[in-house]
This record gives structure tokens, sequence and C-alpha cells, in this order.
């Protein structure tokens, strides 16, 4: 069961991650591949995971993607983050215990690969083609970029919200 102080801290960290996809949705980005973006509302995730754990982490993510879609998407942007979040949500999950703490940025990179993947699977389903794999190689090298860039602010992130999250607990 779930008290209250921890749903507020559930509640503000998905509004959180909500405002920060919104925001970069209106950033332009300076690349001509679909799909590649620096994935910042992932530092609340990643935050969250940490912090409060899979549960709460899986939480977030839902209903960010959820609103996200409502507020800035589309039906077709549903299906692309929520099979990009899922998959990502999945690897990041199994691979928790081994690469958290100072390694959160190693975590975060497996996440952008695995959320690529989704949504490149995605993609592949509903166009009925696996032709946008050749858009892999590109995606792959961004996933790693950004991995390490989000994977980093959300581990410089934790280290100072941890005392914060043992007054909520």
């Amino acid at each position: 069961m779930m008290n209250t102080k921890r749903l507020a801290a559930d509640a503000v960290l998905a509004a959180s991650a909500l405002v920060v996809f919104i925001i970069e949705a209106q950033i332009p980005v300076p690349v001509a591949v679909p799909g590649i973006k620096l994935g910042l509302a992932n530092v609340v995730t990643l935050v969250t995971m940490s912090l409060f754990g899979k549960k709460d982490a899986a939480a977030v993510l839902f209903v960010r993607i959820v609103l996200g879609s409502v507020f800035g998407g589309t039906a077709a942007s549903l299906v692309y983050s929520m099979s990009g979040g899922v998959c990502c949500y999945i690897v990041m999950s199994l691979m928790l215990r081994a690469l958290s703490g100072n390694r959160l940025w190693a975590l975060s990179v497996f996440g952008a690969i695995s959320h690529n993947i989704g949504q490149l699977s995605a993609a592949a389903v509903m166009l009925g083609s696996m032709k946008v794999f050749w858009y892999f190689p590109a995606l792959l090298l961004s996933a790693i970029v950004t991995g390490v860039f989000t994977g980093l602010c959300a581990q410089f992130a934790v280290g100072r919200l941890k005392n914060a999250r043992d007054k909520l607990i």
C-alpha cells in the first residue's frame, strides 16, 4: 500500500517528466534522422527507479507517456512512445541492480538503445516493413550519446535527492 507522501512524490515526478517531455518536443532537432532526440524525460524515470523503485518508475513512465500523447501527440505517437517506453523500462528494470549508483549512465544507455528497438519494432509492424531497421545504426549512435548524457544527469540528481527521498519513505 502506498502512503500519501509517496503518492504525492510520484505525482510530482510524473508531472515533472511530462513538463520536460512537452518542452523537449518544442526544441527543433538538428539531425535529419527521424526519432532522434535527447529523451530528457527519461532522467525523471531513472531518478524515480533509483530512489523509489521499479513500480513507482513504471507508474511515472506510464502517466508521462499517456498524458504526453494526449497533450502533444497522436495515436501513432502513443504507440511508438509506449513500445519504446516499455522496452526501455524492462531492460532498465532487469539491469538496475548491476548498474545503479555511479553506473546509472550505463543503465541509461541500455535503456535508450532498447527504447529505439521498441520504437523501430512498432514502426515495422505499423508500416508492414522491416526497412525501418536501416535507421538502427544512426539511432544506436544517438542512443549512446544521449543515454550517457541523460544518465549522467540522473546520476547527479539522485545524489542530490537521496536526503529528500529519505524524508518521504
